[in-house]
């Protein structure tokens, strides 16, 4: 299942420090800089864009939050409104349009739900994938290749500015981008347990997966 669609390559100065290529070190940094926030609340842009970086396929904003582990809830915003809510063990995805909401099994696996990422166990993002970083100034831009072939994407870059998670990239097998741009984060703060479970609104079709 595509979690995510959507925004915007950062720039790294001129005097960017060199990839890493130490991957205990990559993943010691990453872990750290993800275990500092247990819950997380932001504002997020979104674009996807062709491989060749010059046509834009979708562009969607919306809210976010997520609280570890495994809860997360994407509101897009109209005229493309959809809701994504996880409970740690199901996934339910709401089209108001449609009137029809999909359920299935959350997978737990990062490399096929990328927003267990921001909400997941960190102590898997070994098992998982292959990391490298690089660092300008207050920027901290990590790659992480999955070691595993059946992937929803081939490469996935995690962006940090002054510790805070900034921007998100995923590249398909194709060539295509989906950029993800987070605003207005809010690290810690409190979130209702509540916006992790979905009742299902009277007449919506369901489709059980």
């Amino acid at each position: 299942m595509r979690l995510i669609r959507l925004l915007l390559l950062a720039a790294m100065a001129v005097t960017a420090i060199p990839a890493q290529a130490d991957d205990e070190a990559a993943v010691q940094k990453l872990t750290q800089l993800l275990s500092q926030a247990q819950t997380i609340t932001a504002r997020f842009s979104q674009i996807t864009v062709d491989g060749s970086g010059s046509t834009s396929l979708q562009e969607t904003a919306g809210e976010l939050a997520l609280k570890r582990p495994g809860l997360f809830r994407w509101h897009t915003d109209e005229p493309q409104e959809q809701l994504l809510v996880s409970n740690g063990q199901q996934i339910w995805l709401y089209d108001p349009d449609l009137q029809q909401v999909t359920i299935q099994k959350l997978d737990q696996r990062l490399t096929h739900t990328p927003a267990l990422l921001l909400s997941g166990d960190v102590s898997e993002i070994r098992q998982n994938f292959d990391i490298s970083f690089k660092e300008a100034g207050d920027v901290v831009d990590f790659t992480l290749k999955p070691k595993a072939k059946d992937t929803l994407f081939d490469n996935l870059r995690l962006s940090f500015k002054r510790g805070v998670i900034n921007d998100m990239q995923l590249i398909d097998s194709v060539g295509q981008r989906t950029n993800i741009l987070f605003l207005g984060v809010k690290m810690n703060p409190a979130v209702d347990a509540k916006q992790f479970t979905f009742e299902v609104p009277a007449g919506a079709d369901v489709i059980q997966e």
